[in-house]
């Protein structure tokens, strides 16, 4: 038995419009809730992905692109401070961990940078040219007349002038 759901909350791909791959997206048990992310749209092409990571370097950090899928990844690399610090409380995670986003094939990475404990990927859309919109002039039959009437004009001209 198979359960689909369309609500697109669990959706993780980026720039995909098909049926097909929020299917299987929904389908998907794995939904990591650890690192919160966000998903963000800025204007027509401009997406941005930004991932929760405090409490980790830039070396720390893993930013990957690989087949059309984005792939985030962190983990501590020394165990040092924390065999010296003794947490009374400890409230931020730090444990490993690995995201994937799968790109529609228009889609490019921009970059990545770490800005307040976030770390942001901007993407953007690159439409070829041969899949944009593009607006198709309607030709009337008013049109079509007046060029008649002016070739029959110009032919007119051009008898009288042999004539001369």
């Amino acid at each position: 038995m198979n359960t689909m759901s369309l609500s697109p909350l669990f959706r993780r791909s980026i720039g995909f419009d098909r049926l097909n791959d929020l299917f299987e997206t929904a389908m998907q048990n794995d939904v990591p809730s650890y690192p919160p992310y966000n998903v963000e749209k800025y204007g027509e092409n401009d997406y941005r992905i930004a991932v929760a990571v405090a409490g980790f370097g830039e070396g720390e950090l893993d930013v990957n692109v690989e087949k059309r899928v984005l792939t985030i990844s962190a983990g501590k690399n020394g165990r040092d401070d924390q065999e010296r610090v003794q947490y009374l409380h400890q409230g931020i995670a730090q444990r490993a961990f690995k995201l994937s986003f799968r790109l529609d094939e228009n889609i490019e990475v921009q970059g990545a940078r770490l800005e307040n404990g976030l770390l942001i990927v901007d993407l953007l859309r690159v439409v070829p040219e041969e899949q944009r919109p593009r607006q198709i002039p309607i030709n009337g039959t008013q049109q079509r007349l007046s060029d008649t009437s002016q070739s029959d004009a110009t032919q007119g001209e051009t008898v009288e002038t042999a004539h001369a």
